[in-house]
C-alpha cells in the first residue's frame, strides 16, 4: 500500500478518537494537543501513556513502545502490519458508499410490506415481531429493474452501480426477490445480504462484510453468543438473547476476531448450524481453540441434529429449550 494511502487511512480514524471509543481517558498537558493517561499495552498504575493530537502519534514512558495507529493496533491486538491495515480499512467504509447503501436499504425497507411473498417468507422463518424487523432494517428486493429504476430516477449513474455490484453487466438488479438485511447495525451500513429461497441464498456485494452485526450493543456483554447467520441472530433476539452477535459465515475476519477478543474472560457461546457434512461443528472447534488461546471461554454448544438457531425455534423450541442446550455446552 502507497505510503499516501496509508495516510488517508489513518487520518480517517484519528488515533485519539479511537482509544476514546473505547474508553481510554486521559487528560490534556501542556499547550499543544497532547494528552496522558494509563497505558492500554501494560498494567500501567500511573499516567504514562502520550498522545500526540495533531501528530497522531502515541508514546508510553512506561512500556518504551510508541508509534501511529496502525502500531498501536499491532500491538493491542497482536495483528502483523497487513492485518492492522485490513482491520482499519473493514472499519472505514467510503463516505460516498455508506450514503448510497443508506438509500439502497431505504428503498428495500419501504418495498417489505409491499410484497405478500416477503411478509409470509419471514413469517415461515418465524420472524413475526414487527418492531424487530423494523429495527433490523429488513427489506425486500422486488422485481428486477425496479431498484435500478429508483437509483437512476435520484441521479446515480449507471457507471457508479455497476462497480458498486448493485447491477450487473447485463443491467439487472443484482439482488431480485430477495429479503435484505443491510449489514452494519447500529451505525454505517458496509453491505446487503441474505435472499428468499434455495439458490445463491447467501449474497454479499462485492464488498468487505464489515465488523460483528450490532457489536456496539453487545461489547459490553461478559457472556456473547455468536452464530452463523442473520435469521439465527433474528430468532435469538426475538426469544431475548440480545447478546447474541453474528459473522455472516463461519469465518471470521481479522477485525471481528479482535472485536471478540477486546475484553479478556469474556465467555463466547458459539452456535454454529449442525450441518449433515459437519463443517458447522469444524468450523466450531476452529473458533473455540483461536478464542481460547486468546484467553477467552469459549464453549460450543450444539443443537439437535440438522438445527440451527433459526429452525430450531421455527420448530417449536422455546427459550428455556435453548437455555437448556447452553447448560450442556462443553
Amino acid at each position: 500500500m502507497m505510503t499516501d494511502e496509508l495516510e488517508y487511512l489513518k487520518q480517517r480514524i484519528p488515533l485519539l478518537d479511537y482509544l476514546q471509543q473505547r474508553n481510554w481517558t486521559a487528560r490534556r498537558v501542556g499547550a499543544h494537543l497532547e494528552f496522558v493517561g494509563l497505558c492500554p499495552l501494560h498494567p500501567d498504575t500511573r499516567p504514562s501513556f502520550y498522545v500526540n493530537a495533531s501528530k497522531n502519534l502515541f508514546y508510553c514512558h512506561g512500556c518504551g513502545r510508541g508509534g501511529d495507529l496502525i502500531r498501536f493496533i499491532g500491538l493491542s491486538q497482536g495483528l502483523s502490519f497487513r492485518q492492522s491495515v485490513a482491520y482499519l480499512q473493514q472499519q472505514i467504509p467510503p463516505a460516498a458508499d455508506s450514503e448510497w447503501l443508506e438509500t439502497v436499504a431505504s428503498f428495500y425497507q419501504f418495498q417489505l410490506h409491499r410484497y405478500a411473498e416477503a411478509v409470509h417468507y419471514l413469517q415461515r422463518r418465524g420472524l413475526r415481531d414487527a418492531g424487530l424487523i423494523e429495527e433490523l432494517g429488513i427489506g425486500y428486493a422486488p422485481a428486477i429493474g425496479k431498484l435500478r429504476n429508483h437509483l437512476v430516477a435520484h441521479g446515480y449513474g449507471l457507471d457508479r452501480l455497476l462497480e458498486t455490484g448493485l447491477i450487473t453487466p447485463q443491467g439487472r438488479d443484482t439482488f431480485c426477490r430477495r429479503v435484505i438485511f443491510p449489514l452494519g447495525q447500529p451505525g454505517p451500513l458496509v453491505n446487503l445480504y441474505r435472499s428468499i429461497g434455495a439458490a445463491f441464498p447467501h449474497r454479499l456485494l462485492p464488498r468487505p462484510k464489515g465488523g460483528l452485526f450490532a457489536w456496539d450493543s453487545v461489547r459490553c456483554c461478559s457472556t456473547v453468543i455468536l452464530v452463523e447467520g442473520l435469521f439465527d441472530l433474528a430468532s435469538l433476539w426475538q426469544a431475548g438473547f440480545r447478546n447474541t452477535t453474528c459473522a455472516v459465515g463461519t469465518h471470521l475476519t481479522p477485525l471481528q476476531l479482535a472485536q471478540l477478543c477486546d475484553q479478556p474472560g469474556r465467555q463466547i457461546d458459539i452456535v454454529f448450524d449442525q450441518d449433515d457434512n459437519h463443517a458447522g461443528q469444524r468450523a466450531s472447534h476452529a473458533l473455540a481453540q483461536r478464542l481460547r488461546s486468546a484467553g477467552l471461554d469459549a464453549r460450543i454448544v450444539h443443537l439437535p441434529a440438522a438445527h440451527d438457531p433459526n429452525s430450531f425455534f421455527c420448530a417449536g423450541a422455546t427459550a428455556a429449550d435453548f437455555n437448556r442446550c447452553r447448560e450442556q455446552a462443553r
